[in-house]
């Protein structure tokens, strides 16, 4: 995801056109009658934290948020993030702390696992879904008994012996955590990391339980990731959808709703608020304040916020970022020099200029704010 969280972190992505990432978790914690709500901001924090704020105003009556910082430098790992702030944690009342990753794409209710959790005694248990064995690598994957406590725990290895795969949702009991943590803080070897050292050790010496998730789930950890994962709500049969049975809340956009004009062509797309569309736009996901100009041809594609696709181009099969501005009379997503349909994706980070006349091959990537001045350094870029 490197291009695409060059400038942000992943859970402020925007996804599904008017919604960010983060989203998705905060809103299945209202859905399951959690509202208060600790989040623990690191990387690019500055913008995730102005997010949460325009998210917070927007749904004041929700959640109570409270962010929190490293006090000094950046969390070291997942499990160092909730050490570092164990003062806050041990003043809260509650028993039990549910830990969540703000980046996957999901809706669950959080109560059947508090509940399982509960019944079984349980020191910790771990969110699990089933992912297809090829994909098990990149996670981490849990062997369990057959009454559902969890034996083995391995994060991300090379060759994965279950296809079990942990959400990255756990819940433990408050004071066995914090044991473990500060256990976890004197140990100088240690990743400081949930996947990587708490969750295998209270395997070995703690009542570790695993709940299984059958819904849509999705991290969204590669480009292709999240490529899929947007298209997928545009499917005729979508695995996940955005129906209002369980809404997903967001931060609101002060715009106007899309305005398509009479020429302009529109299937089986999603356009948020403010897009104005001229041309054709098919199977796509267009954010807030897209423009498509007369004669252009969106298809196949995500773009983002504020980006703008000139007269007579065609974009297909991309992922644009914020505020590219693609010329006249160009072709973006062409060729195919990749032959796995999920690697011919062409990526273009935020604010990229792409100049009148330009062709860019299919499966490129083209970082943050590049003006693609001539066709010697385009093809120096598409090469590479």
């Amino acid at each position: 995801m490197d291009i695409l969280c060059h400038v942000r972190p992943k859970p402020s992505l925007p996804f599904a056109g008017a919604y960010r990432v983060i989203d998705f978790c905060l809103s299945s914690c209202i859905h399951s009658g959690i509202h208060d709500v600790v989040i623990l901001v690191d990387y690019q924090r500055v913008q995730m934290t102005n997010y949460l704020r325009r998210w917070h105003s927007a749904n004041a009556d929700l959640a109570n948020f409270h962010i929190l910082e490293p006090k000094v430098g950046s969390y070291k790992g997942t499990a160092d993030a909730v050490y570092q702030n164990l003062e806050f944690l041990q003043a809260d009342p509650s028993d039990t702390i549910l830990v969540l990753a703000g980046d996957h794409i999901y809706k669950m209710d959080y109560r059947p696992m508090l509940e399982l959790h509960k019944r079984e005694r349980a020191d910790l248990t771990v969110g699990v879904t089933t992912v297809p064995i090829e994909q098990a690598h990149r996670f981490g994957i849990a062997t369990v008994d057959n009454r559902g406590r969890i034996v083995n725990f391995v994060e991300k290895p090379k060759f994965p012996q279950s296809s079990l795969t942990s959400m990255g949702i756990y819940v433990f009991g408050k004071q066995v955590l914090i044991e473990r943590l500060k256990e976890d803080a004197n140990r100088p070897d240690s990743p400081h990391d949930f996947g990587y050292s708490i969750v295998p050790d209270m395997v070995k010496s703690d009542r570790s339980f695993a709940y299984k998730f059958n819904g849509y789930w999705q991290d969204i950890g590669t480009a292709e990731a999240y490529y899929e994962a947007n298209m997928e709500l545009i499917k005729q049969r979508p695995r996940f959808t955005l129906d209002s049975t369980r809404p997903v809340f967001t931060g609101k956009y002060d715009l106007p709703p899309p305005n398509i004009s009479q020429q302009a062509v529109v299937s089986e797309s999603i356009l948020s608020p403010g897009c104005v569309i001229k041309g054709l736009v098919e199977n796509s996901v267009l954010s807030p304040g897209v423009r498509v100009e007369e004669q252009a041809v969106v298809r196949n594609s995500i773009v983002m916020t504020n980006s703008r696709i000139g007269y007579h181009s065609v974009v297909d099969r991309c992922v644009l970022d914020e505020g590219v501005n693609v010329g006249e009379y160009c072709y973006v997503g062409f060729g195919n020099n990749a032959t796995q349909a999920q690697e011919n994706i062409t990526v273009l980070g935020m604010n990229v200029v792409v100049p009148l006349n330009t062709i860019i091959d299919r499966g490129c990537k083209i970082a943050p704010s590049v003006e693609l001045g001539d066709l010697a350094v385009l093809d120096a870029i598409t090469s590479a």
